[in-house]
């Protein structure tokens, strides 16, 4: 493949020309609105408060669309708040993933 800038010969993988910088076909823009916009992810402390007060509701879960869990947890009321509890122990922790896998953002 070649850089359809500058014309260099570039890898068919690459995301950009390593010669001048110029973004290939490969690359991805990050999303313009939402919680992603600019390379940010979802909000630790956001997360961590809505677990906290709400997390028996699975209103966690739902603010990092972990969609499927979280009507589990609304249905059983966070597993008796057993699985809340939980939730937010990893969410102190710093590894809780949201919907895509991704870990939370501290703002």
């Amino acid at each position: 493949m070649f850089c359809s800038n500058c014309g260099t010969e570039i890898d068919d993988k690459a995301v950009v020309c390593v010669k001048c910088g110029v973004p290939t076909a490969n690359f991805k823009t990050q999303p313009t609105v939402g919680p992603y916009a600019g390379g940010e992810g979802y909000d630790w402390l956001t997360t961590l408060l809505l677990c906290f007060f709400l997390g028996t509701f699975g209103a966690h879960s739902f603010y990092t669309k972990r969609t499927g869990i979280a009507i589990v947890q609304l249905l059983t009321l966070g597993g008796c708040g057993i699985w809340a509890l939980i939730d937010l122990i990893i969410i102190i922790m710093g590894n809780y993933r949201d919907g895509e896998g991704r870990l939370l953002v501290r703002k």
